[in-house]
């Protein structure tokens, strides 16, 4: 299993990445055997200006478009109301106006909302709490039965993942599955997975388990490169989201 690093650009530029990575490579072996091993480095490893400050994504939700809040005020009841995330990730409070809420998790809101009504109430006491937020979902793209977002709904393999998209199809490239996953607001980690090899040996200790986001993608044709950094927006050229 290799596993490279994606950022967040347009996708529909990552065919086209991948042609320039075989070209560069090909550059790179018609020249001086002693200077082969240098470009093959550098056209395997991205330079560290480009690398980037890769965090681990918050574990804890992060507020989304269309989530419901509910506000409850224990001292002024008056105050007690319910909250929609607006398109543009917004919300409005009650006599506090409008603040940010969207990509935030619940204590930050909890903490920015205590903010606002502290400059109409005294010491306000505040209880936040998520009423309906975005379930949990897969995406399986490319040479399986049924494309699509599934939602997760308990401990699920890659393997599994691709049995409720339908399976492989004939075409299917079992070798070089890629698992598409965010680990920042702005990167994605991929990893290619041969699950032929895996089938073959019998050995499932490698089935990865999947997480709330995860999308993967089944080639129909070798994807022997994927460059080293794409962007997430990317993600969507290999799987398209229905």
């Amino acid at each position: 299993m290799n596993t490279i690093l994606t950022p967040r650009r347009g996708l529909s530029f990552v065919l086209a990445s991948i042609l320039f990575s075989y070209a560069d490579e090909a550059n790179a072996a018609s020249k001086a055997q002693s200077a082969t091993q240098t470009s093959e480095a550098s056209a395997t490893a991205p330079d560290d200006s480009q690398r980037p400050a890769l965090q681990r994504r918050n574990p804890r939700y992060q507020l989304c478009k269309s989530d419901v809040l509910e506000l409850s005020f224990p001292v002024t009841l008056e105050f007690n109301q319910t909250v929609t995330v607006q398109p543009d990730g917004y919300v409005t409070l009650l006599a506090a106006g409008d603040i940010h809420v969207e990509g935030r998790t619940v204590p930050e809101v909890t903490e920015a909302i205590r903010s606002a009504y502290a400059k109409i109430l005294r010491e306000p006491i505040i209880t936040v709490r998520l009423k309906d937020f975005d379930k949990p979902y897969f995406v399986v793209g490319g040479e399986v039965g049924h494309p699509g977002k599934y939602d997760l709904r308990g401990d699920t393999t890659v393997l599994q993942a691709i049995a409720i998209g339908g399976g492989f199809t004939d075409a299917a490239k079992h070798s070089q599955v890629w698992l598409f996953r965010r680990i920042s607001n702005e990167w994605v980690e991929t990893r290619k997975l041969d699950l032929k090899k895996m089938l073959s040996a019998g050995n499932l200790g490698e089935d990865s388990h999947l997480r709330p986001g995860d999308m993967l993608y089944v080639p129909k044709s070798a994807l022997a490169k994927i460059k080293p950094f794409i962007p997430v927006a990317t993600v969507g050229t290999y799987v398209p989201i229905h």
